[in-house]
């Protein structure tokens, strides 16, 4: 008979997250065991759960793309990691490897994931890291620096991963101000990297209770919205951390000339701009996700030198639901973790 193990399950669309029993897998060739000792709720799990997005695979699911845990067997052919090793798991496995898009060898980063025909995802079209462990490819695992807590490390996996690798395709140059729209699960990650940089740092947020914690968080000026970013001096980026294309519209008025707006949260609203003050300014607007591993184990390292800590809410894995419903509501201040260990 085979191990046993728990996982968290979403049993259908909209409904509660379950915890059942299910037979611990085995790692493959080219795979890793990884017992999984912490995992993040991710704003894209709930509109997972909701519908608002799927990746092509029906309930019950077992989602969790932000995993962190330790290898506790390696399967045939796998010599870039050994038992004992703390990794955290990458949400793009791999490509296809056949499509046409996979074959132009672009690099494993969310424009393949977005134009690959069969992408492997973790926690969207495969089982993810909601388990006490789960068997995941070799090359799909980054090592955790010494002295990052799981708790830590996981909402790095994706949202941390996000802010940062934003900040660095926007180029900023010494002297320009970075401002970040939305106080959030992102947003409270992309004031302390921007901070941590050396920028003048702004944080946008219409919330009251949030604007003193963002200045607990590094940002040098809170405004609470475009015009009094604008009003405030204005800044060379701007990092769009939250789900709503209003605000990022709104905010957006208080970008400089040649300035860059970086979108990196999800919204499913309409982006609606003028025309005329981004054709006249040169203003570019970029779109950003995961840029590429180098910039996690960038991410990973700049908080495991103690420049960033995630705020995080834990819970245990009999609490997961609760945890799930923290983050829908969004009343998580700011990430919610479920441990396992």
């Amino acid at each position: 008979m085979k191990q046993q193990m728990h996982e968290v399950v979403v049993p259908g669309l909209g409904k509660p997250w379950e915890l059942r029993k299910s037979d611990v897998p085995e790692a493959g060739a080219g795979q890793v065991l990884v017992r999984v000792h912490a995992s993040g709720v991710c704003g894209t799990d709930v509109w997972i759960t909701e519908g608002k997005l799927s990746f092509g695979i029906d309930f019950p699911m077992t989602l969790g793309h932000e995993g962190v845990g330790e290898v506790v067997a390696v399967g045939e052919g796998v010599t870039s990691r050994a038992v004992g090793d703390r990794v955290g798991l990458l949400t793009l496995q791999t490509g296809c490897g056949k499509c046409a898009w996979c074959q132009r060898a672009e690099p494993l980063d969310f424009v393949t994931a977005a134009n690959c025909e069969w992408p492997v995802l973790t926690g969207m079209n495969v089982g993810g890291a909601n388990a006490d462990y789960i068997a995941i490819s070799a090359d799909a695992t980054a090592l955790l620096p010494d002295g990052l807590s799981y708790e830590h490390a996981a909402p790095l996996m994706c949202i941390g991963y996000t802010a940062w690798s934003g900040l660095r395709r926007a180029t900023p140059q010494p002297g320009e101000r970075i401002a970040v729209s939305g106080v959030g699960g992102m947003g409270h990650l992309a004031i302390q990297y921007a901070k941590a940089s050396g920028f003048t740092t702004i944080a946008v947020t219409g919330s009251q209770d949030k604007q003193e914690l963002a200045r607990r968080l590094g940002a040098d000026i809170v405004v609470s919205n475009g015009a009094e970013l604008r009003e405030a001096g204005g800044a060379d980026v701007l990092l769009h951390t939250n789900s709503s294309n209003s605000a990022a519209a709104d905010a957006l008025q208080g970008v400089a000339p040649r300035g860059r707006v970086v979108l990196m949260g999800i919204g499913f609203d309409t982006f609606a701009v003028p025309n005329m003050p981004l054709l006249m300014n040169s203003i570019q607007i970029l779109g950003s996700a995961h840029n590429g591993t180098k910039y996690l184990v960038e991410a990973l390292q700049i908080a495991a030198d103690g420049r960033v800590t995630p705020m995080v809410e834990t819970y245990s894995k009999d609490r997961a639901a609760e945890a799930y419903q923290r983050t829908a509501e969004g009343k998580a201040r700011f990430r919610t973790v479920i441990t396992y260990a």
